[in-house]
């Protein structure tokens, strides 16, 4: 399938986009895929890169890698199933008809379909439990995982873009993005645009906040804050969300991750404050009780006697 696109806005004219990059064996390879999976390797490379910086087993690396990324990918798929099951399941065939139609459509990733929090959910778990098995340590792991997945995160979006999908709703804003049906063009909100130069930038801060984390699991907690308030903000301009009832999935697991993870930070902040406090309180009360003086002076004293002595039994 092609899609005609263009920002008129920025003076992109209408071009075709071909969802499928080629064919071998007969077998279509779409860009949506091959998007993903550019996003998959650059997530991995950063995270390999870091993994030997902390000396930590490269035979234990793929382990990981490739569990996460295998039950991500379906964590991902499941998720997104289950939130728009109807339109997936076929019927008005015979039983055995509308059951295998059914499960082709389920398995075809490669026309869209991936829901980034199963990914996620499903993703981190793996992660958690093959770190634990070959014991590595879970959250300063995970401060190295968050960032490759805003990158990741940001690649995968134009997998969207490919597809004509993932857009807002309707705008004349100078960058709005058009598409062609049939003989007319729809403008909308390109919010795949925005959630991808939303992740780059957040891969940038969390980078230079991974250099100067106080504790472990500080990144992680920082990317799901950062990722929430975006996607929250985003998902509210988006028409195609994934939907429980009046409500956008996606946009309420945003909010509460924001809301979450923030409080978390705050409440470790303020512990680590409150600590360093009463650190300082507690060495102004030596120092006000005399004790430091005390050492201070004690010490060249014991030099003298022990000089003394020594002179003594020279002498």
């Amino acid at each position: 399938m092609t899609n005609v696109i263009s920002f008129p806005g920025l003076g992109i004219g209408p071009f075709e986009v071909n969802e499928i990059a080629f064919k071998i064996f007969g077998l279509s390879v779409h860009w949506y895929g091959l998007i993903i999976m550019c996003g998959m390797l650059f997530c991995v490379l950063y995270v390999y890169h870091h993994w030997k910086k902390e000396g930590w087993n490269p035979d234990y690396f793929f382990d990981v890698a490739l569990s996460a990324i295998a039950i991500g990918v379906i964590g991902a798929r499941i998720y997104y199933i289950v939130f728009s099951l109807d339109n997936y399941i076929v019927t008005g065939g015979s039983f055995w008809s509308n059951v295998g139609q059914t499960l082709k459509n389920m398995i075809s990733v490669w026309n869209g379909g991936l829901a980034i929090y199963g990914g996620l959910i499903f993703g981190a778990l793996a992660i958690f439990l093959v770190a634990r098995w070959r014991k590595i340590p879970v959250l300063r792991l995970l401060d190295i995982v968050a960032p490759s997945v805003a990158l990741a995160q940001a690649i995968g979006r134009w997998g969207n873009f490919v597809n004509a999908e993932a857009y807002g709703g309707p705008t004349n804003l100078p960058w709005r993005m058009g598409i062609t049906y049939g003989s007319n063009t729809y403008y909308f909100h390109p919010t795949f645009l925005y959630e991808s130069l939303w992740n780059i930038l957040g891969f940038i801060l969390l980078n230079q906040l991974r250099k100067k984390k106080k504790y472990d699991g500080q990144v992680l907690l920082a990317y799901a804050a950062w990722y929430g308030f975006g996607r929250m903000l985003i998902e509210g301009l988006r028409t195609d969300s994934l939907m429980w009832g009046p409500f956008r999935v996606s946009q309420i697991l945003a909010a509460i991750l924001f809301v979450g993870c923030m409080a978390w930070m705050i409440v470790i902040y303020a512990r680590q404050k409150k600590a360093e406090t009463q650190e300082c309180e507690r060495v102004f009360a030596e120092i006000d009780s005399g004790v430091y003086g005390a050492e201070a002076v004690s010490e060249p004293e014991a030099a003298n006697e022990e000089g003394e002595n020594e002179n003594g039994n020279t002498n």
